[in-house]
């Protein structure tokens, strides 16, 4: 009985020492957030500070930047994910602005202010149907999104270099491009045909194959659904 709990040092993790990173990106799926400019144009800014529950978001946000400005003026946004096919239009927009002048804490990194960024990437917008913003056509996942709320983030921190805030929003439509989705249930996207984008510390990423089968996966997709939004806790996932 005792030996069923010894350490597995086969699979061990090698020892782990204190260190001091710069920043804590472990990796998260890219964003592209396209915004409305106080003059009707729009932006569009890559992101991969975001984390999703049910039919919301988390961003996390430089204060000082365009689309924080264009999100607490507007209330809307929308969350464009790209897949690895859209890497160089993403890469594109790095060390880009919105903002005129550049924000000072931006300036020593070699920003630059790009008014069109829909154009400097080579995506193309395209109207959203319940908010103002628009998509980015060629990526896979769209997701049109409302303002619920705003907070200071990192506030006492001195590890954080500048203002953030983690900015909620509510999901209000959802537009996926139909190869990513299951052959048997069209509202479902297939985890292994949606290939998204990943940064890890500061470098662009993609998935791999399957690792393992999850026992989470194994009960209706349905049940994450609030009650009223079912169809029946027996629609196969």
């Amino acid at each position: 009985m005792l030996s069923s709990l010894q350490p597995d040092t086969k699979n061990a993790t090698p020892s782990s020492i204190a260190v001091d990173p710069a920043i804590l990106y472990m990796g998260t799926p890219v964003v592209l957030i396209s915004s409305l400019n106080d003059n009707g144009t729009a932006n569009l800014a890559p992101m991969s500070s975001a984390w999703w529950l049910g039919w919301g978001c988390m961003l996390g946000l430089n204060g000082s930047s365009k689309t924080v400005e264009n999100i607490l003026r507007t209330g809307q946004c929308v969350l464009n994910l790209p897949s690895e096919k859209q890497v160089s239009s993403v890469d594109r927009l790095a060390l880009t602005t919105g903002s005129n002048p550049v924000p000072s804490n931006k300036a020593p990194m070699g920003f630059q202010h790009v008014e069109d960024k829909f154009s400097l990437a080579g995506l193309t917008p395209i109207d959203s149907d319940l908010v103002a913003p628009p998509r980015a056509s060629e990526c896979p996942v769209q997701l049109e999104a409302e303002l619920s709320a705003v907070h200071d983030f990192g506030v006492g921190n001195p590890r954080i270099r500048s203002s953030m805030k983690a900015i909620e929003v509510r999901i209000v439509r959802v537009h996926a491009a139909e190869n990513i989705l299951r052959e048997d249930n069209k509202d479902r996207i297939d985890p292994a045909k949606w290939r998204p984008l990943i940064m890890s510390f500061r470098e662009f990423y993609g998935l791999g194959s399957n690792l393992h089968h999850s026992r989470l996966g194994e009960f209706p997709e349905e049940l994450f659904k609030p009650a009223e939004f079912r169809r029946s806790a027996s629609t196969p996932t």
